[in-house]
Formats: C-alpha cells, structure tokens, sequence
C-alpha cells in the first residue's frame, strides 16, 4: 500500500475512492475480496483499506479480507436515506463522513458518484499508471496462483492435443469418435477440464486453416488435417482471480511447406525472446529485437505478418502492465509476462506459440511446462 499512500499525497488528496465490484483489478487487489455488486473502498494514507458492504456481507469479507470493514448501517445509509433518496448522492454523503476531501479516484469511477463528491470538495481523477505498474510486480504467492491457473491451461491444452492426434481423417476433415471434430468440441472439453481445476476460461480460440491469419478469431466449423491449428487459452482461477495464458500451433499431419517455415521460424523467435529478458531490458527492446528478426529473414511485419506485440503482463487482467511493445518499458524481477510471437499471411495462415514466465534479474524462469511439438 506504500505506493498508494504516496500517490495519494502527491495527488494532494486525503484518500483514494473505488467504487467497483471484485471484476475490477484494482478492487480485487486491494480487498482480497469476491463480490458481484460494487461496493465502496476508502484508503487514507498510513490506515489500511475501509470496505463498506451490505449487511448480509459483512461477516463473509471479515473472513476474507485484509480491508477494514464497515456496514453500509454503521456508515449511515439509513439515516441519510431519511433525507436523500438518490442513490449516488448517499454514497457520497457517506464517504463525506468517512473521510472529507479532496478525493483522489481512477479513471474507471462511476460519473454520477463523481459529481455527488464534488458538492463537497474537490474530486481528482488519477490517470497516471503508478497503480496498475504497483501491482505488475508479483509476490510469490500470487506467482503460486497463477502457476496454479497455468496448470489448468496446460491439462486443457492436453486434452485438445490429444483429440486432435487421435482424430480420424476422411476427406481430408477430422472426426473423433465418430463425430465431426469441430472448434465448438475440441473447447467444450478444454473447458470441462479447467472446470475441474476450479478454473474459468472465455473466448478460447481453437482456429484452423485460414482463421489463423486472425490472431483473435476464435474459430468455428470442422477442424482439418494438414492446416494450421492455433489453440490459445486464458483461464482464471474463481478463487483467486489470477490469469494464465498459452498457445501453441499443431498440424494433424504434415502441413504445407510454407506453413512448416513459419512455426520453424516463430519457434526460434520465442527461444530468442526468452534469452533475452531479463531485469532491467526494455519490453521495447524484445519486441524490436524478435521484429527485426523475422524481417532479416524475409518476414517484414506490415498489414501481415508480426502484426502485434510480443507480450505482456499477467495477472488480475489477462493484459496487464508490463507491455512487450514498442513503447514498452523496462522489465522488474517479479513481472510475469508472456513472450507470444507470431507470423500472420491471408493466404497461408498463422502461427502462434506463448509461453507464461517470471522476470528475474538473471533472465527468464518459465511458468508454462508444456512441449513444443507441431505435427501430431
């Protein structure tokens, strides 16, 4: 919290407001706690966090969270509401209570709160990225959760390599078990799987052939034999919200020559890319270094071919800071990362290969356990 104590002085304000449900990072991180409804987080300098809840809540984030708790009764809700009915308004009136002024709050803060808080004193939205930069750099148990989440992304991944080997060819198409093996299969079962590590994954991408010249496009119809098959998945862990994040690109059988060159060669970018982080080394200086890599070897990046950024960090949010981009900033010990090339053409397709891993001061220690195999 020593960060946030110090933004919030340099801000000038006496505490810094949230007003966010546990799908919000910020309010995950700093509560610890899992909520569908909003609710109001107050943090003065040098005092731990003020979480005020409903009252059929406030036993439960007692038990689960860090913050400081109080009911939205013993925060005045029902004396205020005697007078005010507006919902916004008394919230604001109980945050005046709480902690009077000036307010220091994200970007992200409810309009209608904001303008309730600024009939008392001054309201100054944050826009700067210290937070988000804070909470970039892992402990090591929250490294053990999203290894945790990495593990259920990896069993998942097992499970589609496995029916896509064992699948049947006819006609040049792929069936399991007497059935078509389609994208909507092969992501049904990944998500039985995760299901059972307790894990949650959305917009999975199981794309074949073509598709993959898409690097979002999370595929649909049957899968094929000889083509490009690019599985990426990003799970979250229900209990503690931390992500995971992989890919790789399989071929049942051989596939083309041209699609052969392009795994060979974003293979070799992710190794190169692994070698080179470290503390201290830019993400823009991996991104560069993996852009000119491709480009000496005939694959200039424009409208195709490496058409994103190498990486980025993981956690709360599935992207989150640090980025491997080419504004990216300097690498800490304790970022976890992906490293994620990729080769992109409308005519031949696309490969992907990301693995998962912790920044170090001596390099790169890899989260992700799994082969990089491409013909199955």
């Amino acid at each position: 919290m020593d960060s946030l104590d110090d933004l919030i002085r340099n801000a000038g304000a006496a505490v810094y407001c949230l007003h966010a449900s546990s799908e919000n990072a910020a309010m995950r991180h700093m509560t610890r706690f899992v909520t569908h409804d909003p609710v109001t987080i107050l943090k003065r300098p040098d005092n731990p966090p003020l979480m005020i809840v409903p009252l059929m809540e406030a036993e439960r984030a007692m038990r689960e969270s860090p913050a400081d708790i109080l009911t939205r009764q013993q925060a005045g809700y029902l004396e205020i509401f005697e007078y005010e009915k507006d919902p916004w308004k008394i919230q604001a009136e109980m945050i005046r209570r709480l902690s009077g002024g000036p307010y220091l709050v994200p970007p992200d803060f409810p309009t209608a709160l904001t303008r309730a808080l600024e009939s008392y004193n001054t309201v100054i939205v944050d826009s700067s990225s210290a937070l988000s930069a804070h909470r970039a750099i892992k402990t090591p148990e929250e490294i053990g959760w999203i290894t945790g989440a990495q593990r259920a992304a990896e069993a998942a991944m097992d499970t589609a390599v496995s029916m896509i080997r064992r699948a049947d060819v006819r006609s040049g198409m792929l069936w399991y078990e007497d059935v078509p093996l389609t994208s909507d299969l092969v992501r049904y079962e990944m998500n039985k799987v995760m299901l059972a590590y307790d894990c949650t994954a959305q917009d999975t991408i199981v794309a074949c052939g073509l598709e993959t010249a898409m690097p979002h496009c999370t595929g649909s119809g049957v899968l094929k034999a000889h083509e490009p098959i690019v599985i990426d998945v990003f799970p979250s862990d229900n209990k503690t919200g931390y992500h995971a994040d992989m890919t790789r690109t399989v071929s049942r059988g051989e596939p083309s020559g041209k699609v052969t060159e392009l795994y060979e060669t974003v293979r070799d970018a992710l190794i190169m890319s692994e070698n080179m982080v470290q503390e201290g080394v830019s993400g823009a200086a991996c991104y560069q270094a993996v852009r000119d890599f491709f480009a000496d070897l005939g694959y200039p990046s424009d409208t195709e071919g490496f058409i994103h950024s190498l990486g980025h960090g993981v956690g709360l949010e599935i992207h989150e800071q640090p980025s491997l981009s080419g504004t990216g900033g300097e690498l800490q010990a304790g970022h976890v990362i992906t490293l994620e090339p990729g080769l992109y053409y409308r005519d031949i397709g696309g490969v992907r290969i990301e693995n998962l891993g912790v920044v170090e001061k001596s390099g790169f220690s890899r989260i992700t356990n799994y082969p990089l195999e491409m013909v199955l």
